[in-house]
């Protein structure tokens, strides 16, 4: 950093105060104020749609999770009035059941040879 700046620490706490009260802004403003009222600015925008990019939030991605997959033999009248953690929780004990039940039938049999 040129010296005539002075102490990089000074430069730096005097950006970072800048920054906070809008100081940079204002000075933007005027530059661009006066650079307008001589026709130095040209305000037309081309937006080259191949590389803008949006977040998936912004290109109408679904807010809400996706309703789970009815289970067999499980009619979804029975958890028609829980909340989306309570339905989760009931999933997840179906899942573990099934995975258990899985497991039992796994034990049970002969082992196989691969």
């Amino acid at each position: 950093m040129p010296e005539r700046f002075g102490p990089w620490k000074t430069v730096y706490e005097r950006h970072r105060l800048w920054s906070a009260d809008g100081t940079w802004e204002r000075l933007l403003q005027q530059v661009q104020a006066a650079a307008d009222a001589t026709g130095e600015i040209d305000w037309d925008v081309s937006v080259d749609s191949t590389i803008v990019r949006a977040h998936q939030h912004a290109a109408g991605a679904r807010t809400d999770p996706p309703p789970a997959p009815a289970s067999k033999g499980a009619g979804q009248v029975e958890h028609q009035d829980e909340t989306p953690w309570q339905s989760l929780v009931a999933r997840l004990v179906e899942v573990v059941r099934e995975v258990r039940a899985w497991a039992a039938r796994a034990a049970g049999s002969p082992a196989s040879s691969t």
